[in-house]
């Protein structure tokens, strides 16, 4: 059964999500995790205590939050399974929907992407 990984993308500083979103999704992802295509997922703290690390020409350099520069920042995930791509597009649609109506003045992307069960091939075979 295919996996996919959803992904929310937002404004940094939007503020807190209504309680009525957040009920509605709580709703919402009990009756996903009783399907069985809500595996796990969360919400995900600023970029302020973020840390990245930059690979460039063979370097790594540790950059240390928060980020000035940030406008989207991923600020949920999750990992879905279902039956094909068609399931999993309505299921990231009805989530979309679901901060549509309960937090309208939310400007976010919900992204969803399917997981590779098989290495990428390497550049240099």
């Amino acid at each position: 059964m295919p996996r996919f990984m959803g992904f929310v993308k937002m404004e940094e500083g939007q503020g807190n999500p209504p309680q009525a979103l957040f009920d509605a999704m709580d709703e919402y992802i009990g009756k996903e995790a009783a399907a069985g295509t809500f595996l796990d997922g969360g919400g995900l703290f600023g970029v302020n205590d973020a840390v990245n690390f930059l690979v460039r020409q063979g370097e790594v350099t540790r950059v240390d939050g928060p980020y000035a520069e940030a406008k989207e920042v991923v600020g949920g995930w999750a990992l879905l399974q279902y039956d094909s791509l068609e399931d999993a597009i309505a299921g990231q649609q009805e989530f979309a929907d679901l901060h549509a109506k309960y937090w309208p003045e939310c400007s976010m992307v919900a992204t969803l992407r399917q997981v590779s069960d098989e290495p990428p091939e390497a550049a240099d075979a």
